[in-house]
């Protein structure tokens, strides 16, 4: 049996609840991701793929359902518990790179890395040897500004594999590139997954790029097909 590295059970999220224009936005959502399965996550724009993103990356909460990370139950636990499981556990990737302008690339794998308390001489290795796996060893103390938009997105992937999550959680990881440059950049993205041996959950409205992973999940009025 597969490990599961993320797991929601019957997620219930409704905004403005209460209230004349409440919204429900997640009805009762239930899924899960094996061990190194990547996974699409298609759903047209309003439709709250970025919500079920953030309540599985803990970053907003359920009113109802669990979320279980590597096993253990997250969701409901104490803002310092969820921070070191995302910390430690999770990968985030967004259509913008946000990485830090002030800080060259490298730097922007090495930081959250030391926030995690990894010795600077390990983060350093760690942040080169990701870099160069995306072809970017040439670009190391290159700051986000002099870097084009793939390439900010590449290092915006190196850093949210920087501390080895078990969960790799992205929306619309490319949708901010033109169409040859997103699927180059993709591809690079399944060949870290692949290699790395995590598990992906990619929202995109892209359908070549949903039928290149393991499986396809569709959000509609609320809930998964």
């Amino acid at each position: 049996m597969s490990k599961q590295s993320l797991k929601l059970t019957d997620i219930h999220r409704t905004f403005n609840k209460g209230k004349p224009n409440e919204v429900l936005v997640l009805d009762g959502v239930s899924m899960s991701l094996d061990a190194g399965e990547v996974v699409a996550l298609v759903a047209p724009s309003g439709a709250g793929k970025s919500t079920l993103l953030h309540i599985a990356g803990l970053l907003d909460k359920v009113d109802s359902g669990t979320v279980e990370v590597d096993g253990k139950v997250a969701s409901g636990q104490s803002d310092r518990m969820q921070t070191r499981a995302r910390r430690n556990s999770i990968g985030f990737i967004y259509q913008f790179h946000h990485l830090l302008p002030e800080f060259s690339a490298v730097e922007n794998i090495i930081l959250p890395q030391r926030a995690a308390g990894v010795p600077k001489d390990e983060a350093q290795a760690r942040a080169e040897d990701l870099l160069a796996k995306v072809g970017l060893s040439h670009r190391l103390t290159h700051r986000p500004g002099e870097l084009s938009g793939g390439e900010q997105q590449r290092v915006a992937f190196c850093r949210a594999l920087a501390n080895g999550p078990s969960v790799l959680l992205a929306d619309e990881p490319t949708g901010n590139l033109d169409p040859e440059t997103s699927d180059r950049v993709f591809e690079t993205l399944l060949e870290l997954v692949r290699e790395t041996g995590l598990s992906a959950l990619i929202a995109t409205h892209n359908l070549n790029l949903a039928a290149r992973m393991d499986r396809v999940l569709t959000l509609s009025q609320g809930r998964l097909e």
